[in-house]
């Protein structure tokens, strides 16, 4: 049983995965940081501040905060929005590589020219 989960922790798979956990985490709270504290003040310049959480729905003893899960979707929405410029900007700034053609094998290259050579042939 030691064995199975030392090989299944040793998988590339399963550290990739952690790896990307790790980063996606610190990236949230940088992109939370930069919604928080650059946009929603911006937004707040133009719009006033914008606080649904008030808004609730009674019906007996039951409360239904759906202005809590109002805030929670502007909130996405605009946190996607920056996530989608910031994206789009590291695309910009990316050094684009231009792919070469892969080269062919030899064997490769001979069925290629076979290949021609019969499709000449039936032209005529």
């Amino acid at each position: 049983m030691i064995k199975e989960f030392k090989d299944f922790i040793s998988r590339g798979n399963v550290i990739d995965m952690a790896v990307g956990i790790i980063v996606g985490a610190a990236f949230t709270s940088i992109v939370k940081s930069l919604v928080n504290n650059l946009v929603d003040p911006l937004i707040g310049i133009f719009v006033g501040k914008i606080d649904l959480s008030n808004l609730v729905l009674t019906i007996g003893d039951a409360q239904f905060k759906y202005g809590s899960f109002l805030n929670s979707v502007i909130n996405f929405l605009i946190i996607s929005f920056v996530v989608f410029l910031m994206v789009k900007a590291i695309n910009r700034f990316r050094n684009k590589k231009e792919e070469e053609p892969a080269k062919l094998s030899e064997e490769a290259q001979y069925l290629k020219e076979i290949t021609e050579l019969l499709k000449k042939n039936e032209g005529k």
